[in-house]
């Protein structure tokens, strides 16, 4: 199964970033975060993304007879390649963005219903801006948003830090695209 196949379902894209930010967690608890994800099929697209390498058994132990693993994110077999992207059709895009705009969606949603909301003390915001970049200064802006990102994502979960979801998107003005 090409990775975006892989990644682009709703269930296993949730279930990838319930893990992302070094977490372990056991199916259990990918449950509990996914609680509106029966538990079967839970249970199905872990299985799926176990078998393909995003997911790894960080431990495993007994209870109850049964044998409860802890996973972790392969991040790397997350990663769609340039050869996997140029070969996706032009629907095949939009419905890996409408999956990602959707996953967005449902996240705010969770994010609003969890009790008491406060996007200032949160650290909550979305916004939108335009630049006029050249291709080279775009490539320079991006290797520098590339640099922020992996100075960040390289830390691990200790007492005080908060996990905090970021996501971003950029595409061209469509005035400016070149034919």
């Amino acid at each position: 199964m090409a990775s975006s196949n892989l990644l682009l379902h709703p269930v296993r894209l949730r279930i990838v970033q319930a893990l992302l930010g070094h977490r372990t967690l056991t199916t259990a608890q990918i449950a509990e975060e996914l609680g509106d994800v029966p538990a079967g099929t839970l249970y199905r697209h872990v299985a799926i993304l176990s078998k393909a390498g995003v997911l790894h058994v960080d431990s495993e132990r007994r209870i109850r007879g049964t044998m409860e693993r802890s996973y972790t994110l392969h991040a790397e077999a997350t990663w769609i390649t340039p050869a996997e992207l140029a070969a996706m059709s032009t629907e095949d895009h939009a419905q890996a963005f409408m999956t990602f705009v959707s996953g967005l969606l449902a996240g705010y949603d969770r994010y609003l219903a969890s009790g008491t909301p406060n996007l200032v003390r949160d650290g909550v915001d979305y916004s939108m801006a335009a630049l006029w970049l050249s291709d080279e200064e775009f490539a320079e802006f991006a290797f520098e948003l590339q640099n922020v990102y992996q100075s960040r994502v390289a830390n691990q979960p200790t007492e005080g830090r908060k996990r905090r979801m970021v996501s971003s998107v950029i595409m061209p003005d469509k005035g400016t695209l070149e034919t």
